[in-house]
């Protein structure tokens, strides 16, 4: 992607408010409590990294509202609606505003590039065949793929997939685009393009997004808002300079000096 292209995307209103909340939500994993009792918030149109050991929940959090995991208790509502409890007619809503990146790609073997991305527009959206792939045909233009899309998933690199499934997300027109540690199963040459093509996506939309990722240096570029957690809570959080410069939590201390 050049610097001056522009991702579009629906506006969404009220940038600043609410978007995401969860209440006292506990989630277990037979004996072993992930989030207990967790309470955070994220607002539209900002971009929110989620940081800490591996562990600490943070993964959770983006399974829970991709309703691939059910909390045991709490509440989560995305733009007024309820995630949690709610029926399952109220979590399919829910669902269609929220896209998500994932660490193996998980893009459909059988399928081509193009059909991979056009397959919940149709489904899900009940866009036309043809809007849909319009739209994926201008997506993979912007992620540098044209050229690939009559491709199956295993002709291509890992950063390639990885820049399919991005493509796949945003092909949803999500208001929230979840990014759970996108980098971490690509060899080291491939992590700067997508982390590249992500600061633009990040700079050119207003797109509310929430991260896990292990490259500090890529949270600090794109954050609005740092949350540091540890064993299930939010310890910390801040803006990147403060969290990254200069956190009040000892915990938050010894994370950062361990991965520095």
């Amino acid at each position: 992607m050049s610097a001056d292209t522009q991702i579009e995307m629906p506006v969404q209103n009220k940038t600043g408010a609410e978007l995401i909340r969860f209440e006292n939500v506990t989630k277990r994993f037979g004996d072993n409590t992930v989030l207990d009792d967790l309470c955070f918030s994220a607002r539209k149109g900002k971009h929110v990294t989620l940081i800490g050991p591996s562990g600490s929940g943070k993964t959770t959090i983006l399974r829970l509202l991709m309703t691939l995991e059910t909390p045991d208790s709490g509440t989560i509502q995305v733009n007024g609606t309820r995630l949690y409890p709610a029926g399952e007619k109220e979590r399919r809503e829910a669902r269609k505003k929220i896209g998500m990146v994932f660490q193996q790609f998980n893009l459909f073997p059988n399928m081509s590039v193009l059909r991979n991305i056009t397959e919940a527009p149709v489904r899900v959206l009940g866009l036309s065949a043809d809007e849909a792939e319009e739209r994926a045909r201008e997506l993979l233009d912007l992620v540098g793929l044209g050229d690939k899309r009559d491709a199956k998933p295993a002709q291509l690199s890992g950063g390639q997939q990885q820049r399919v499934a991005i493509a796949r997300a945003l092909a949803m027109r999500p208001e929230v685009l979840l990014l759970d540690e996108v980098t971490s199963a690509l060899d080291p040459e491939l992590v700067a393009g997508v982390l590249d093509l992500l600061r633009d996506i990040a700079r050119t939309t207003d797109i509310t997004m929430l991260c896990v990722t292990h490259e500090m240096s890529f949270a600090r570029d794109i954050s609005d808002e740092v949350m540091m957690f540890d064993a299930g809570k939010v310890i910390e959080s801040g803006p990147p300079e403060k969290i990254f410069g200069d956190p009040d939590h000892e915990r938050t201390r010894e994370f950062l000096g361990a991965i520095a």
